[in-house]
């Protein structure tokens, strides 16, 4: 606060009340994500849009840095126990979310199925990501973020198309 010129009672004086706090944080997260999609975006087929979201979010790095990383891992299971503008703020900007990842994905031509994909990859990303920053062996860590790449990548960047069984 002192950096930026505000008191903490100048900087609440912006908001309502917390709830509405917490929404905003929401949308300017959700918002940051953008940079990161118009990458994934600008990639030509859908095995490396997959390969490259995979990839950097089961990363050593986005485990460490907590700080700077992924809105849902940092909160998501929070927002089933808070109510009211704080809760819908979350909720419009992972739908939002969701939505602009699967524009940016592109892994089904078919607007449901690719939500469908892009839910599940999503929904797998969170939860290794999650695993993987609750160990507290660095070496077992790791091991969980690279056996979930390549589970990821053979299920959703095979060259012949999505949804490759496994066969090891």
């Amino acid at each position: 606060m002192r950096r930026a010129g505000l008191t903490h009672g100048g900087f609440y004086a912006h908001f309502h009340d917390k709830s509405e706090l917490v929404a905003e944080a929401c949308a300017e997260a959700f918002a940051g994500a953008v940079v990161n999609l118009e990458r994934i975006a600008a990639l030509p087929t859908p095995a490396q849009r997959a390969r490259l979201l995979i990839d950097s979010y089961l990363s050593q790095r986005h485990r460490d840095n907590r700080g700077s990383g992924c809105l849902i891992v940092a909160v998501g299971a929070d927002m089933g126990r808070l109510a009211g503008r704080g809760r819908a703020g979350f909720a419009e900007g992972f739908v939002r979310h969701l939505d602009r990842l699967g524009s940016a994905l592109r892994l089904s031509a078919d607007p449901e199925r690719n939500r469908d994909l892009v839910t599940h990859l999503m929904s797998s990303l969170v939860g290794a990501l999650i695993f993987a920053r609750a160990i507290e062996d660095p070496a077992r860590s790791d091991a969980l973020l690279a056996s979930s790449r390549r589970m990821l990548r053979r299920e959703f960047c095979a060259d012949s198309g999505l949804w490759i069984p496994d066969t090891e």
